[in-house]
């Protein structure tokens, strides 16, 4: 199969789980979910969590921040040398404003990485939590019409081995 015939099964496939366009409350849940992944929002949490947070709260806040981190500059790298545009759509225009690159999905790397490190560093209960949520987050932005599924996969893979690394050097 050729990168051209891919990249259309990988179009068809996408189209088929996107809801963006479709009001109701699947979508809206969507919406919800495709957001949670946002960097901001776990950097504030993570950043009150070192603020307020005893030891070792504070020490595991600072490890998923640095994972965060660490991650976000290897995804940004990537984008930036593949340049694939972002699905059309209207959803989600301050992700389409702020950042028109769609390779690898940030949220889809983002939250399987912090599963991946809290099955490793965090409650068993978070852990499982994140487990469920992770891939939730990942086929909400393919749904709200933000990533291909391709995207997402690739994210996916990315932040699993990220972390993976991470758990494997940070004790």
């Amino acid at each position: 199969m050729t990168m051209v015939e891919l990249l259309a099964l990988d179009a068809r496939w996408t189209q088929r789980v996107r809801i963006a366009e479709r009001p109701g409350p699947l979508r809206s849940a969507a919406a919800v979910l495709a957001h949670s992944g946002d960097s901001w929002f776990w950097a504030l949490g993570l950043l009150l969590l070192w603020g307020f947070g005893g030891e070792p709260w504070r020490a595991w806040a600072l490890r998923l921040l640095g994972g965060i981190a660490i991650l976000a500059a290897i995804v940004l790298v990537i984008k930036f040398a593949v340049r694939r545009r972002r699905p059309e759509g209207e959803w989600g225009a301050i992700y389409r404003n702020t950042d028109p690159h769609s390779f690898p999905s940030g949220h889809a790397a983002r939250a399987i990485l912090l599963a991946t490190l809290v099955m490793g560093w965090g409650p068993a209960w978070l852990a499982a939590a994140l487990v469920v949520w992770a891939p939730l987050v990942s086929l909400a932005r393919v749904a709200m019409g933000l990533h291909y599924l391709s995207d997402v996969v690739a994210g996916g893979l990315l932040g699993l081995f990220v972390g993976g690394i991470g758990l494997l050097v940070v004790a």
